[in-house]
């Protein structure tokens, strides 16, 4: 009977320390015996080009040799990216999975490249990768030897000119004033930026330095008259005066144009009053019904009574030389000029909205009330 006993109480235990392995998922592993993953695409030395017109297609899938341990067992992977010739010591995280392959589209690799790395769009240059191995929490790692590519990242930000000046405390520096207005050009390496800016006298322009920084000490264009008060509307970079809108009619909210190229070197202010006008308003296409400007918020509201299944646009100053009307070119923002009119279903009474505030992003709302 005692025998019995005993072998009952070593099965227990045996069964008990069964259990306990499993609750633990404990398995040894001899570190000796892995090996690292070994990766077999992209090819060492190759070169990437980022396409901007296909953000969420395809642009690399990573494959690789899985790593192995003495033991079979799950293993993460995690992709690290790192500009070349930098040790892997700023290392981004750019994936995590349990597969032998990874892939990225335009968009996602291009905000690693750009937003993280730093890396200047449009401009090739050298990135490195390679594949972390782990298993279970707090196990060692173990790395794949990189790979060096070259990658020529894309933006979709329009190029940017801050606008410092007496309207805000001559300062171009997003850190230290609450807002710092802009005007961008039309595409990434044009030199034509224009902007809607309240402006109450003095400017100038400055321009970002090679961190995308605004600040005193970068190239900063004035009036190539070198006097404060005298406007060629021709732009220097050296010996410049501020340029000014005392003689346009003191402040005010402003369609503002320069060009930096060189050769040109021109510079444009013109004041603006919006209105809206059309077959749904009350003047019809013969008046403007004018709008209010909101400093606060920077936009242009009117709320007003709009003749159902008929017209509108928005235009400045009484006259069609300045005048916006819906996206016509498929960028998702309001167009200068066009034949192609805003509709209104229904009559009723609207609180129409346009912000002019991000330069080229122009839009506009409208809300039944």
């Amino acid at each position: 009977m005692k025998t019995l006993k005993i072998l009952s109480l070593a099965i227990i235990a045996l069964l008990g320390l069964n259990a306990c392995e499993d609750d633990d998922n404990f398995t040894i592993i001899d570190s000796s015996e892995t090996t690292s993953a070994a990766i077999n695409l992209p090819q060492d030395n190759s070169s990437i080009v980022l396409d901007i017109s296909n953000p969420e297609a395809v642009a690399v899938t990573v494959v690789w040799d899985e790593a192995t341990y003495s033991t079979p067992t799950t293993v993460t992977y995690t992709l690290e990216l790192a500009s070349a010739d930098t040790n892997f010591e700023n290392a981004v995280e750019a994936g995590t999975t349990t597969d032998n392959f990874f892939s990225w589209s335009n968009e996602q690799l291009n905000g690693v490249i750009v937003d993280i790395l730093n890396f200047i769009p449009f401009t090739a240059a050298d990135a490195q990768l390679r594949i972390r191995s782990t298993i279970g929490e707090g196990g060692e790692a173990s790395y794949s030897n990189p790979i060096t590519f070259t990658i020529t990242p894309y933006t979709t930000s329009l190029p940017r000119l801050a606008v410092p000046g007496s309207h805000q405390g001559w300062n171009p520096s997003e850190d230290e004033v609450e807002f710092v207005p802009y005007i961008a050009s039309s595409a990434f390496g044009e030199t034509d930026y224009e902007g809607f800016v309240w402006l109450d006298d003095q400017f100038k322009f400055v321009g970002p330095n090679d961190s995308g920084v605004f600040v005193w000490g970068n190239d900063d264009w004035g009036d190539a008259s070198g006097v404060d008060g005298s406007y060629t509307e021709v732009l220097t970079l050296d010996g410049e005066g501020n340029i000014g809108v005392g003689t346009l009619g003191g402040p005010g909210y402003y369609w503002v144009q320069a060009n930096t190229d060189p050769e040109e070197l021109t510079y444009s202010v013109q004041r603006t009053s919006w209105g809206i006008i059309g077959s749904a308003t009350p003047g019809g296409w013969d008046a403007d019904t004018d709008m209010t400007y909101d400093a606060e918020n920077m936009v242009w509201t009117i709320t007003v009574d709009l003749i159902g299944e008929n017209e509108y646009k928005f235009r400045a100053n009484d006259a069609w030389d300045i005048n916006m009307g819906p996206d016509s070119d498929g960028d998702g923002f309001l167009n200068f000029g066009g034949t192609v009119n805003f509709s209104v279903e229904n009559s009723g009474t609207y609180l129409v909205t346009l912000d002019l505030s991000n330069p080229r992003e122009y839009t506009q709302s409208i809300v039944q009330q």
